[in-house]
């Protein structure tokens, strides 16, 4: 894995999993799946680190990350406490 690929928060060392780009202009931040390579004026970002990214205030936040469902547990039973012999 190269250095382009990995997480660029400083002291993180997960892989990069997302890349971010912005455009001052716009005031707007896209945030996306990494895809190959990472090109000029795009940073990658690890799950955790792209889940909570913030952007400053007046500028907005384009996720185009598609959704993950995360699989549900099933409830457990319920527990059956018997009658206490008397």
């Amino acid at each position: 894995m190269s250095r382009s690929h990995l997480c660029v928060r400083p002291d993180c060392s997960e892989p990069a999993e997302a890349v971010f780009r912005y455009d001052y202009a716009e005031r707007t931040v896209w945030l996306e799946l990494l895809s190959a390579d990472l090109d000029a004026g795009e940073w990658g970002l690890c799950g955790s680190h792209a889940d909570r990214l913030t952007v400053p205030t007046g500028w907005s936040l384009e996720d185009h990350r598609p959704l993950t469902l995360l699989p549900v547990e099933p409830p457990a039973p319920p527990v059956v406490v018997p009658p206490l012999a008397v």
